[in-house]
């Protein structure tokens, strides 16, 4: 028994150093320096998912700005010279985008694909999001936006219009509260059959829902089926039942992306389609609302960028003849050109993503060819993985002096305006500032989540007097386990307390 065992066990250890030697990429000439790891399939998944950073940095300082590692089976090419990324981009017709993006969604999301050459879509998506998130539609998008969320702060508003007192919460709770029913009802437009009290009770219920998806949302995407967790996936089942044509039929007010991404899926059923208006739920939701927060909670804690963007809010709404007035039900409305024009709030959104982003930007080679960078040539295999982690150049010294602190006027010039121009090593950057992305991989909603947050902002600046329970607070840690997927939550909340402005 003993010699079997013994046997068994020397077949083992020789099928597996096999595996070592033979399994293993060997590095061509020419090709980027290779880190295979030691774990087969997952290679360096472990390091690179306890901190990217670190690991992007070490490896930086051992190989140079480019170097190749093996990520769950993959082999990917990491680019860390920010000079560089404009020439990586210039590779595009090399670059085979589509092919992680729309299997990701499909696996996380349960839905068949969306890639169009699949033929489940009518016409191009990429260019649906774009007509629908950008351009006339955006303006419909945002003044939704707008009146959803005072829609959502009105029972605040009453409740403390006769006597106002200080109400104490989660910062991060009272965010994705607020943003998650406003952006619900934006995009999904308002139950035409149900009362007030009903359909908040739906949406919160909806967003339960959406957090218990939400948590296991980086195991799905590293690959593990959601079968596994059993509450998650029960979630997202709910989640999307609630977004079936016949469920959607019953609401008013339906945003164009919907509606023209449900006629364009003709081939899916009905569920299918209902899961990749989830996908667009989750998008519209997951980075938007810890964003959010991160840009309140550097807000409050920093008093000259308070009272910046307090005096910004009240010169926009003076000079748009808008006047707060709790008693009869006066909504703020501001347009595009009015929230564009509002430099000191940009720049408070932009240094508090600088500081909490951790997207990674990734491609797939459609073929063997060589990429031209600023530090040389390499060649790259197909199907490999071309890799930008712009948390590496935003957290770099030599771009942004004293990159750990907050400093709310970074993106502004010496006027006021805002600030467009940054170096390293002396040479213009061409991209100093990547938190949705770049390129044709660059978030079609990014100019509406950056108006979503100053509609919050206006907002919680106008009615309410804000401030932290602990005035000297710390920063919260940012949560690493969901490195690479955009805008990294707070691990811990942070409690604060608003009471109704006297007016």
């Amino acid at each position: 028994m003993m010699t079997m065992s013994l046997i068994w066990g020397i077949i083992i250890a020789v099928c597996c150093c096999s595996w070592l030697i033979l399994g293993m990429r060997k590095r061509k000439p020419g090709e980027p320096p290779l880190e295979n790891g030691l774990i087969p399939y997952l290679g360096c998944a472990l390091q690179f998912g306890s901190n990217p950073l670190q690991f992007l940095r070490a490896n930086q300082r051992k190989h140079g700005h480019v170097f190749t590692c093996r990520l769950m089976g993959n082999y990917v090419h990491f680019i860390t010279n920010p000079l560089s990324y404009h020439k990586v981009l210039c590779h595009g017709k090399y670059f085979d985008w589509k092919k992680f993006h729309f299997t990701t969604s499909a696996k996380v999301f349960g839905h068949s694909s969306i890639d169009p050459s699949d033929g489940n879509t009518t016409e191009n998506i990429s260019k649906t999001f774009i007509q629908t998130l950008q351009g006339d539609a955006l303006n419909s998008l945002t003044e939704a936006m707008m009146e959803n969320l005072q829609l959502v702060m009105h029972p605040l508003v009453v409740s403390q219009s006769k006597m106002p007192f200080w109400v104490t919460e989660g910062m991060y709770s009272f965010c994705y509260r607020t943003m998650f029913e406003a952006g619900y009802l934006t995009l999904f437009g308002r139950d035409l059959l149900a009362g007030q009290d009903a359909q908040k009770a739906l949406i919160l219920n909806n967003l339960d829902n959406f957090k218990q998806f939400d948590k296991i949302f980086p195991a799905l995407v590293a690959g593990l089926p959601i079968h596994m967790f059993k509450t998650a996936h029960h979630a997202r089942e709910k989640l999307a039942e609630g977004l079936r044509h016949q469920n959607l039929g019953k609401r008013d007010h339906i945003s164009e992306l919907v509606r023209f991404l449900n006629d364009m899926l003709s081939s899916l059923d009905d569920m299918e389609k209902a899961k990749t208006q989830l996908a667009v739920l989750w998008a519209s939701q997951a980075n938007t609302i810890p964003a959010t927060f991160w840009s309140l909670f550097q807000m409050i804690r920093n008093p000259e960028a308070m009272k910046a963007a307090a005096d910004e809010v009240n010169k926009t709404l003076e000079k748009a003849g808008q006047n707060i007035s709790f008693e009869n039900n006066n909504p703020i409305r501001l347009n595009q050109m009015q929230l564009n024009d509002m430099p000191v709030l940009e720049s408070i959104i932009k240094e508090s993503l600088r500081l909490s982003s951790a997207s990674l930007n990734i491609r797939t080679a459609k073929e063997d060819f060589t990429l031209c960078l600023q530090d040389g040539s390499y060649n790259i295999r197909k199907d490999d993985i071309i890799a930008l982690y712009p948390q590496l150049m935003h957290l770099d010294p030599d771009i942004y002096p004293d990159p750990l602190t907050f400093k709310y006027d970074r993106y502004l010039d010496e006027h006021g305006k805002t600030k467009g121009t940054f170096y390293r090593n002396g040479l213009k950057l061409k991209y100093y500032y990547m938190p949705f992305g770049s390129g044709a991989t660059v978030c079609p909603g990014r100019l509406f989540a950056v108006q979503e947050m100053k509609q919050f902002l206006i907002l919680m600046l106008s009615y309410f007097e804000l401030e932290l329970v602990e005035s000297h607070v710390t920063c919260p840690p940012l949560d690493q386990s969901r490195a690479g997927l955009g805008i990294l939550p707070p691990l811990n909340d942070i409690e604060f307390k608003y009471k109704l402005k006297h007016l």
